[in-house]
């Protein structure tokens, strides 16, 4: 039997937008201010994993909400079973968009809103696959589970909390990273270095960073003009952005504080080098001032250890493995101010690094009395071998779509992929995209998100059949 995919998935795009700009339209960042029994991440990824449920009831498949923490659409009844895994959570919109990010526009044959490429694009993607296999009726040996998480973008906890409740598959995917397939993803952990409180006195407070695992765009210091003139903070300012003109930075003057903010531009921490860290910006314009010994700790180890190196050389963690490639850090969470200092530093790491080890190295690498601790979970490195079944039958499904004989790979990101036993990370980004995932105006291709939506189909049907 000859499918002609591309054909079906054009015969249902208007629903597929459709359905994609109500799930865009609903702000599903995690928000635990605001949980309650109902919703334990807040209200909002639990309303977009309902509707998603929603349009698979419509659709007529079977389908279970797992307390309002993850869910799943089921085609087949077999007990042997393929996973797609899946999220409805965003990360924060982030400073910057051109549009409101939680109302979808189409320009230029994009499709702008947060969640519209990470993940919710490529999950309805997913999604229609298994419709129009389903819709056609075409004969099966196995079954599809696609199994959505609401918290991916932080903790797990949706995911966590359905391997708790339900059996997951050994073997899979995940629509949340490029083609032609991801086989291979880092670890990744996250460390919490901690100064001693600081002796306040020239920079009362300095802050940024929205989330572990994006770049910050923006950040702010407040300086105290009763141990320095504003227009000498001007000056030195206006010198700065010239030396560095990649970042824009603005002084705000109210009563006896002096405002500094340097805007950069966010990205995924996986590839921090593709964002401008607006922290590590400001930090370094900071130690050109006149600071005491505990401002100097915070802000020399930040523009000396820290800006710009992105690969860890200074903190000894620098490391390269032939397949996985090389250690990534991004320092993207900072707290500094009369109780507090701090910075968050996310790292992705190849074979060959534990979290015993990096912990051991920064330490040794750290200033006198202070010191770094893992925060959160350390999720190991995950590797399927290229001359994989599984691998093979998903590039050659992209491969039959596109011409394109590009090699599966590596990458720093941290996909549901790695949950499954014998699973891989599998589109939607194609080859030469720009990756606007955790940046403002997120977008995908309208043609691209189709194309792969026809991919998935024939991979799947590849896989089950």
């Amino acid at each position: 039997m000859s499918i002609d995919w591309e054909k079906e998935v054009s015969h249902r795009s208007d629903e597929l937008i459709n359905d994609l700009s109500e799930l865009v339209s609903i702000d599903s960042s995690r928000d635990t201010e605001h949980k309650t029994s109902d919703y334990p991440l807040g209200p909002g990824p639990a309303k977009a994993l309902q509707t998603f449920l929603h349009f698979a009831d419509r659709d007529g498949f079977t389908t279970k909400n797992v307390d309002n923490l993850a869910g799943r659409i089921e085609l087949g009844d077999s007990d042997d079973a393929i996973a797609i895994l899946a999220h409805v959570d965003v990360v924060p919109e982030g400073p910057g968009w051109n549009t409101n990010p939680f109302e979808p526009v189409i320009k230029d044959g994009n499709f702008y809103a947060r969640g519209a490429s990470d993940d919710k694009g490529p999950s309805l993607a997913a999604y229609y696959a298994m419709k129009i296999i389903k819709e056609l009726n075409l004969p099966t040996s196995k079954s599809v589970q696609l199994i959505l998480g609401t918290d991916e973008e932080s903790e797990w906890v949706g995911m966590n909390h359905y391997m708790e409740k339900e059996t997951l598959p050994e073997t899979g995917f995940s629509p949340d990273a490029e083609f032609p397939a991801i086989n291979g993803e880092k670890g990744i952990v996250s460390f919490r270095v901690t100064f001693p409180t600081p002796n306040i006195s020239l920079v009362k407070n300095f802050v940024a960073g929205i989330r572990p695992n994006m770049v910050p765009q923006n950040a702010e210091a407040d300086l105290d003009l009763n141990k320095i003139s504003g227009d000498d903070v001007k000056a030195k300012l206006n010198d700065f952005l010239a030396a560095n003109p990649e970042i824009k930075g603005s002084v705000t003057i109210k009563d006896d504080v002096a405002s500094v903010k340097i805007i950069g531009k966010g990205a995924h921490a996986m590839e921090p080098f593709n964002g401008i860290n607006a922290a590590t910006y400001l930090a370094k314009f900071l130690t050109d001032f006149d600071l005491n010994d505990s401002e100097k700790l915070y802000f020399s180890f930040i523009a000396n250890d820290l800006h710009l190196d992105f690969a860890g050389k200074q903190l000894g963690i620098a490391n390269k493995d032939d397949v996985m490639g090389e250690l990534t850090l991004s320092p993207n969470i900072y707290e500094y101010d009369a109780d507090k200092a701090n910075v968050l530093l996310n790292i992705r790491y190849p074979k060959g690094d534990t979290g015993d080890t990096l912990t051991d190295k920064i330490n040794k690498a750290l200033p006198e009395n202070v010191s770094a601790v893992i925060e959160g979970h350390n999720q190991l490195p995950h590797f399927v071998a290229a001359d994989d079944p599984l691998v093979q039958a998903l590039v050659g499904a992209y491969r039959d779509h596109t011409d394109d004989d590009t090699e599966p790979f590596t990458v720093g990101g941290g996909t549901y992929g790695r949950i499954l036993k014998h699973g891989i990370a599998y589109g939607a980004m194609f080859p030469g995209d720009e990756n606007v995932m955790h940046q403002p105006n997120e977008y995908i291709n309208i043609e691209k998100l189709l194309k792969s939506a026809a991919i998935y189909a024939d991979a799947i049907y590849r896989l089950i059949k």
